[in-house]
């Protein structure tokens, strides 16, 4: 299984099947960590981490504070794909995995470069997160 990321024109493939979106919320710069799992053609959120709250942070119910860090496992539906708004002027998002953390657009080639193409050049262009498409053998 893999992950692909799309923008634009744009598309990149990882051998992944479970990873780690992570974001600072752009009020109260407090991170926010999404553990996901791929499963068939769907993402399966798994667990949730909020390090604070705040303006539009309500901490979810049944969460656990541990060392500073509220845990939650969230109640969200398995997601045909995530849709992120990618924008110079706020904190981008984070992929994580294997605990490495590295920012989701350097992971698509060509995303932070002028391109040509008007949807990756925008002040705010969209990345989508899906499982790709299994391979047909012959």
């Amino acid at each position: 299984m893999s992950l692909c990321l799309v923008s634009g024109s744009l598309l990149a493939a990882l051998p992944l099947t479970a990873f780690t979106l992570a974001w600072t919320h752009s009020i109260e710069k407090t991170r926010w960590e999404e553990d996901w799992r791929i499963q068939g053609k769907q993402l399966l959120l798994v667990a949730a981490r909020i390090r604070g709250s705040g303006a539009g942070m309500e901490i979810p119910s049944g969460a656990t504070l541990r060392d500073g860090i509220w845990h939650y496992t969230p109640t969200l539906p398995p997601q045909g794909g995530l849709l992120l708004r990618h924008s110079p002027y706020v904190a981008g998002y984070e992929l994580c995995s294997e605990l490495q953390c590295r920012p989701l657009a350097d992971l698509i080639p060509g995303m932070n470069e002028n391109t040509g193409d008007a949807a990756n050049n925008a002040d705010d262009t969209l990345i989508e997160l899906r499982p790709c498409p299994e391979r047909r053998t012959p």
